[in-house]
């Protein structure tokens, strides 16, 4: 009797424990999404709040903004999984795809069929600050560039106009700024700063924000197409839930409706059409930038195992390119 009492309790136990329902780590499962808020915290979270809250409703996910201040904050959050999923422009997406556990989900589209956007040097109109007066150097102009991890504001500008002139711009300009686009922005079009690096996305924002000060400002450079900005989600993610983002960012502002109409309407506050899937390669052009910065970089230390290093990551950057340029694109 003393056996079969204990393998009852035992039977109830179990039956117990299988109707208590889903375990904790399958219940109000949480994802912490993190938004560049190096513009304007109060903006970023007016525009990006709506879509968060369709991503909650649509998934059944408890979804948590997480406001990044700068892109090593981004960086660093994906790294130890203080956030699980994340909006990133292209130069801090590759570097949490190479050290943060991160793959890309999807990139961003921003009209239909066009995922890239430029990189632009900004005036102030009617100043007389011209290209070739900047590129003139002699320590005359003060400058603004962005984050040095900024695709936009610091990489393009280098790869596609400085580097190749053999500009160094802490050398040319008599001062560099590294800030938010929008902070330069405002410092241009105010006349605090007589040039700077910005975006086209950015600009289109700002006019939205400020149509008057956007009136003071003109675009003096304009760079070849950069890739826009994607979806990252941990490489560790629960493929489940994965799923559910995939079909989230997929379908949405999609279809017709009052639903896509209204999904169509958060789009376009942030100034995007929608998204598309995409692979690690889209990065590509974002890797030889780098590669190529960084031999730039090491040519002017002199420092000949330096120089040796950088040329062999540049070969290794290019060898992955051309195997990726062999495959098949990205569904999407």
């Amino acid at each position: 009797m003393g056996l079969r009492t204990a393998l009852a309790a035992l039977a109830a136990l179990g039956l117990a424990a299988g109707c208590s329902g889903p375990a904790p780590a399958a219940r109000d499962q949480v994802i912490n999404f993190s938004i560049l808020s190096a513009e304007d915290a109060q903006s970023m979270g007016r525009v990006w709040q709506p879509l968060l809250d369709d991503l909650q409703k649509k998934t059944g996910l408890k979804v948590k903004p997480f406001y990044a201040t700068n892109y090593t904050a981004l960086v660093e959050a994906m790294r130890f999984n203080q956030v699980q999923a994340g909006w990133f422009s292209a130069l801090p997406a590759l570097e949490a795809v190479n050290r943060a556990h991160a793959e890309v989900l999807g990139r961003v589209m921003i009209a239909p069929g066009v995922d890239t956007y430029n990189s632009v040097l900004i005036a102030k109109k009617g100043s007389g600050v011209t290209l070739d007066k900047l590129l003139a150097c002699g320590k005359r102009y003060d400058f603004g560039m962005g984050d040095p991890r900024s695709t936009s504001g610091t990489l393009a500008p280098n790869y596609y106009l400085f580097d190749p002139r053999g500009i160094e711009p802490a050398r040319c300009f008599r001062t560099v700024r590294n800030a938010s686009h929008q902070a330069n922005f405002v410092a241009v079009a105010t006349g605090v700063l007589p040039a700077a690096s910005n975006n086209t996305i950015g600009l289109i924002f700002y006019r939205r924000e400020n149509p008057r000060l956007a009136d003071k400002v003109q675009i003096i450079w304009t760079s070849p197409p950069l890739p826009e900005s994607a979806i990252l989600v941990r490489d560790d993610l629960d493929p489940a839930v994965r799923r559910k983002l995939s079909d989230f960012f997929f379908t949405y502002g999609q279809g017709t409706g009052p639903e896509a109409e209204h999904e169509r309407q958060v789009m376009k506050a942030l100034s995007y059409y929608g998204f598309r899937q995409a692979g690690d390669d889209y990065l590509d052009p974002v890797r030889l930038m780098v590669a190529a910065d960084d031999l730039h970089t090491a040519q002017r230390s002199g420092d000949p195992a330096r120089i040796a290093a950088a040329r062999k990551a540049m070969a290794a950057a290019e060898a992955r390119v051309a195997s990726h340029a062999q495959r098949p694109a990205t569904a999407g």
